[in-house]
């Protein structure tokens, strides 16, 4: 038995007892090796006839890393009982076998490891890099190897290029083998030293617990080294992790950043990172083509070659902006020249003739930014009459004004500026130029000479109208470039390439709308140090994930406008500021949600907005009930505030409205409305109203329920007072289980669940009358939402108001999470369970964001309030207050929310019920509407508080906002604006699955 063969092996030459599996191994023995105290290792039996030197060479490698790099990841060595690393045994027929022991790493392969974050992967890089700078005076005779894998010795595909049938495929890896014959000359003048030569995503180990960022647990496997330049070693490990990357460029620049931290590289060694990437995958499929023709009858052969065909046809940008891109990474220039085109200018500024004939040190700065600025309305639409308008309160009589380099806008509409499939993903929002914002028709002037580069119409809908782009040198001869946008076409008339312009010279003027793309006239002015990859179709805004390429390769122009840099560079608020002030100014107990606080300044409808334009789709906020910055609610507000705001002390109309349209939407016997501040005091009003009309005191309501944070409101929710440090449940407080058929006493499957949770209310009722406080009244959230999103059976509510009136309470109905249309199919969360309350609570929804809440209660029990002691919220009721509130129930009806509920809701709930089926993780799918949970489970279907915590942080990473709930904080809470669109629940569902994926992998 080989098992029981090498650990008797192991025990006998290493003195280890341990128990052993075999590991994956093409040729090799692999064996894991797991003592009694658990430490691992990894016994490696080589196949007979391998070849000593190779073994010898791995073993002295690792033995040289760890002394000179103990720090890094790299297995150990491990010697035996008598000294030595490398042994001669016999298998069990007898054949000798090189064996040596290591110890085993932590962690499972980068393959299968997720998420393959960026930081992770700069990690490895920094990793490969230190490992390299470990090598590099190490020595062995069979480092100068002579294979298939050296990739200085990549031109053998050339030949062989005729076995690639397809002729669009063989053409591209021709243009590939081209681009490295021209590079082989520079890439052999480099030094060359031990390398690893195959840091693929098997030989790269990651460790990290769920909620613990990742990090490089292990670099193994040195079987393909050999002496090349350190640049190989980099672009074959770039090779394996840019393949199905979903952001490939990102990863790769990620890569070399980290290398470059640890072992530093000239601008021409990243120049090779990208035509030796895409070498080394046509030496991949080139191989295994060949292969699959010497074995026909194996498929992995083929399949593994779908990963790089799908890179290298996927990714045919241009080299040159993607080694841009690198080096900006790296923090090196990115171009040749780069610097002394910059010392250039800064000597020269204040001698650049003025661009606008005037002189701008005087002219006034405007903010058009994400956290300034409310242009546009709709951050997904600029119509070109609000176009036309933009910036129109600095306007002074045509008096010149400027607008930030650097700043973060929201005017950038268009598809083209969105990156992905989805509105929360990626867009380009940060200001790469300076505006100068006059009259329609002002000329303007060369600030030095320059070539034109190019002159063209661009009359898509916000795009330039007439550009012009110059070509300029310095006196040492180093090219750059500016670009003029926003003009009248009418110099594309005088102005063609390769004309010269002087100093000075007028040669262009600003185009009005219907010119220049349907902009408010202005110039957008903007230096670019090179045109490599772009050409004439620069992108004047940048990705804020991106800006450190983006303000590399076009750098702040305030020198040629003769205007020191910071005049002209925004500087968004920062957050670190912000949380800084937020924990010195504020309570602890005040929370933050997520890991990674997120700042947003801005709304609309469904998404929010960070400091930097980032969209984020918010699933997490029912307090926008008909979504962030309504036209119609900032319209209302503006108005009323224009005209006054007073209390109910005096009369308005908008008062009594406001009572008919709430009243218009419950069953009739509600008549009476009481206007307040908030759910919270509407909630302590209603134990008011119940102990009034009954003369009672005591309450029943649900566990883990939540009802304000007054000191009444906390004496009746479970949620707060039995937390830690809580003040603990009062004696006028029973407590129910909460009617949750998955999880509670009685489940699905029992038919009469409903009034089995309904009939614990009787012992609650005893005791509250055994103790003299009577029953006063149930309170409960219809569904329960910070308990877990649960939906209780049917007929819990009617069964359990019946036998509270019996006991002579009132029943309240907590609707601040569930009311007003949420729920699709129902109005009220009552109505669902075929239940009359007699006080209906409704809260933060209702105000869209102001400061509301109402209850609705009977006359009978109003008046029984009636007591002769005045009820007054001094903003409850407020004018202002009435004509938000009805027109937030006016949109409901007018936009037919309700209705998008009921099918955008079906629509997601469909998709998270798909996902049940497919992930072990999701114990439950419950809710209704935009009212949904999702309840997370561990493999025994314990609650995975845990998992819950890592799939919300991850989802917030993935631009979508929602939150967590229940006594073990387990369950997912789904409950967004009622604007919510098809497209974004199937964005939540599509993450959510990616994530779910990544807990799998852990």
């Amino acid at each position: 038995m080989t098992l029981a063969h090498w650990a008797a092996a192991l025990e006998e030459h290493w003195g280890i007892k341990a128990e052993l599996s075999r590991l994956d191994g093409e040729y090799d023995l692999n064996f894991l090796a797991r003592d009694a105290n658990g430490q691992g290792y990894i016994l490696k039996a080589m196949r007979p006839g391998c070849e000593a030197w190779l073994v010898d060479m791995q073993v002295k490698a690792f033995e040289h890393i760890a002394a000179r790099r103990p720090d890094l990841p790299c297995p150990r060595v491990i010697a035996s009982s008598d000294g030595r690393s490398l042994l001669t045994l016999p298998d069990e027929t007898g054949q000798d076998r090189l064996v040596w022991l290591l110890n085993q790493l932590p962690g499972r392969c980068y393959a299968k490891a997720e998420p393959k974050s960026d930081a992770l992967i700069h990690e490895i890089g920094e990793v490969l890099g230190g490992s390299a700078k470990a090598l590099a005076d190490f020595r062995h005779e069979g480092l100068e190897r002579d294979f298939k894998w050296d990739l200085m010795r990549a031109g053998w595909i050339r030949d062989q290029l005729p076995c690639i049938t397809d002729p669009s495929r063989r053409s591209l890896l021709e243009e590939i083998s081209e681009d490295f014959a021209k590079l082989e000359p520079a890439l052999a003048a480099l030094p060359k030293q031990a390398i690893h030569n195959d840091a693929n995503d098997y030989n790269i180990m990651v460790a990290g617990e769920l909620g613990e960022p990742r990090r490089v647990s292990g670099l193994i496997d040195l079987g393909d080294m050999c002496a090349a330049p350190l640049i190989c070693d980099l672009a074959i490990a770039a090779a394996y992790i840019v393949l199905d990357h979903p952001a490939p460029e990102a990863a790769l620049a990620a890569l070399v950043a980290g290398y470059h931290a640890a072992s530093p590289l000239t601008p021409a060694e990243v120049d090779m990172v990208w035509p030796l990437l895409r070498t080394r995958l046509a030496v991949s499929v080139v191989n295994s083509t060949l292969m699959s023709a010497e074995n026909p009858d194996d498929p992995y052969v083929t399949i593994s070659q779908a990963p790089a065909w799908r890179f290298l046809e996927g990714n045919t940008q241009h080299g040159g902006l993607l080694t841009a891109r690198l080096r900006a990474a790296c923090g090196l220039p990115v171009v040749d020249g780069a610097g002394r085109v910059m010392a250039w200018l800064e000597q020269e500024r204040g001698n650049f003739a003025p661009l606008m004939g005037q002189d701008l040190a005087g002219a006034p700065m405007g903010s058009l930014s994400v956290e300034h600025s409310t242009w546009p309305q709709n951050p997904f639409h600029m119509p070109l009459e609000e176009a036309a308008r933009v910036g129109e309160e600095y306007e002074d009589n045509g008096r010149i004004w400027l607008g930030y380099y650097h700043e973060p806008r929201l005017i950038y509409t268009d598809a083209a500026f969105r990156k992905g499939r989805w509105k929360a993903g990626n867009r380009r929002t940060v200001h790469l130029a300076v505006d100068a914002f006059a009259p329609a028709g002002t000329p303007m002037f060369a600030p030095l000479r320059g070539e034109v580069f190019a002159a063209e119409y661009r009359d898509g809908h916000l795009d330039y109208g007439g550009v012009i782009i110059l070509r300029h040198e310095t006196p040492e001869g180093d090219p750059f470039f500016t670009l003029y946008g926003h003009l009248d076409p009418e110099c594309l008339n005088r102005l063609k390439p390769g004309d010269i312009v002087e100093k000075g010279e007028e040669f262009c003027r600003l185009g009005d709308p219907g010119q220049n793309g349907g902009w408010a006239p202005h110039v957008h002015f903007q230096l670019a140090l090179t045109t490599e990859g772009i050409e004439a179709d620069w992108p004047g805004v940048g990705d804020p994930d991106e800006i450190y390429l983006w303000q590399s390769l076009c750098p702040n122009p305030a020198a040629l406008l003769n205007l020191p840099d910071e005049k002209v560079r925004y500087h968004p608020t920062s957050k670190e500021d912000v949380l800084a002030g937020r924990r010195a100014h504020f309570g602890g107990n005040l929370s933050l949600t997520y890991k990674d606080p997120v700042m947003l300044v801005r709304g609309w409808k469904h998404h929010m907005f960070d400091e930097w334009g980032r969209p984020y789709l918010d699933a997490y906020n029912n307090v926008p009930h008909v979504g962030h910055a309504h036209p119609r609610i900032q319209a209302v507000a503006a108005d009323q505030l224009k005209r006054m705001n007073s209390n109910t002390r005096y009369l308005h109309p908008a008062q009594t409205a406001f009572a008919e349209k709430v009243l218009s939407k419950l069953p009739d016997r509600f008549e009476v409305c009481f206007f307040v501040n908030s759910g919270t005091e509407a909630n302590e009003l209603a134990l008011r109203l119940a102990r009034a009309h009954t003369g009672a005191k005591g309450m029943v309501t649900p566990d883990h329920g939540y009802h304000g944070n007054t000191t009444g409101a906390i004496d009746i929710s479970a949620y707060k007072f039995n937390k830690p440090g809580g003040v603990g449940q009062e004696d006028w407080v029973e407590l129910v289980e909460v009617a949750d058929d998955y999880r509670g006493s009685f489940r699905r499957g029992d038919p009469d669940r409903a009034q089995k949770f309904a009939d614990l209310v009787d012992p609650a009722i005893a005791r509250l009358r055994e103790k003299g406080h009577g029953v006063a009244g149930f309170i409960a959230e219809t569904f329960p939402s910070v308990g877990g999103q649960i939906i209780p059976p049917k007929g819990y509510l009617p069964a359990v108001y019946d036998k509270i009136r019996a006991a002579g309470g009132v029943c309240i109905a907590d609707e601040v999470q569930t009311g007003l249309g949420r729920l699709g199919d129902f109005y009220f969360g009552f109505e669902h369970q075929g239940a009359l309350p007699d006080i209906v609570v409704m809260g933060k929804p209702i105000g869209n964001g102001h400061p509301l809440g109402v209850l609705a209660t009977t006359k009978e029990i109003a008046s029984s309030f009636d007591n002769g002691i005045e009820f007054f919220s001094t903003f409850g009721g407020s004018t202002l207050s009435c004509r938000i509130g009805k027109e937030v129930l006016d949109i409901v009806d007018d936009e037919q929310l309700q209705e998008n509920a009921r099918v955008v809701g079906a629509q997601l709930f469909g998709g998270l019920k798909a996902l049940e089926a497919k992930h072990a993780c999701i114990g439950d799918v419950r809710g209704m509407g935009l009212f949904l949970g999702v309840e997370l489970i561990n493999p025994d279907g314990s609650e995975a508080t845990e998992i819950c915590t890592y799939v919300k942080n991850r989802m917030r990473d993935h631009r979508i906002l929602i939150g967590s709930e229940g006594p073990k904080d387990n369950i997912l809470k789904i409950r967004p604006p009622l604007t919510i669109e098809p497209e974004d629940a199937d964005m939540i569902t599509s993450v959510l699955d990616e994530i779910l994926r990544e807990v799998a992998a852990v």
